[in-house]
């Protein structure tokens, strides 16, 4: 397992501090997955309805203005979705300070497995089950696996995109999200090195 020692940063250990922050960077990295394009029509914008459908008095029936009333089957529709961008702002030293309360945080979970793709010369699934075999640690459906490389490997992710609950991620795209589902951080050196540069303070 890796030490305290191997990570060379320190957090504010003011917890109600480290839940804001996390909070915040969270909320925007989830905004920036949303669509936010479900739309409908209210009645101005339904095609037609200009003519009214029946004179005002003398049918029986009651009064109708536009066919493209909400009431009527084809209008508009009454308190509908609208598109909407969702924003929200987080600053790079925000984002940055939350990944590296997290790391720290899930210092216990993070494992060291520098010979990963070490004679791995084309995809195969089997030889990265046997590898993380070695280390003692067991796919669960329920557990999240994260592996941060320092460069893409292609072979290493066509081995294991077809493994539940592992994902794989460069160290440069670490985020809050991946951090915050993995149950165990499988690292390499090289990655310790360059997670260290980033995060230092």
């Amino acid at each position: 397992m890796i030490q305290l020692n191997d990570l060379h940063f320190s957090i504010n250990k003011d917890v109600k501090q480290q839940m804001y922050i996390i909070h915040k960077v969270i909320t925007n990295q989830l905004n920036q997955k949303r669509q936010g394009s479900a739309n409908t029509k209210t009645r101005s914008e339904v095609k037609g309805g200009g003519k009214k459908p029946w004179k005002q008095k003398g049918t029986g029936r009651a009064r109708a203005g536009s066919s493209r009333s909400p009431l009527w089957r084809g209008g508009g529709v009454i308190f509908g979705p609208k598109s909407k961008v969702y924003k929200s702002k987080t600053n790079k030293k925000e984002r940055i300070l939350a990944n590296r309360i997290l790391i720290y945080n899930k210092i216990h979970n993070i494992q060291i497995i520098d010979n990963l793709t070490t004679n791995l010369d084309q995809p195969k699934t089997k030889f990265i089950l046997d590898k993380l075999n070695e280390y003692n640690i067991k796919i669960n459906k329920n557990k999240k696996i994260l592996i941060i490389l320092e460069n893409n490997d292609k072979n290493l992710y066509l081995s294991i995109r077809n493994i539940k609950n592992i994902e794989l991620i460069n160290v440069h795209n670490i985020n809050v999200l991946s951090l915050i589902k993995a149950e165990t951080i499988i690292l390499t050196n090289n990655t310790l090195k360059i997670i260290n540069q980033i995060y230092n303070d």
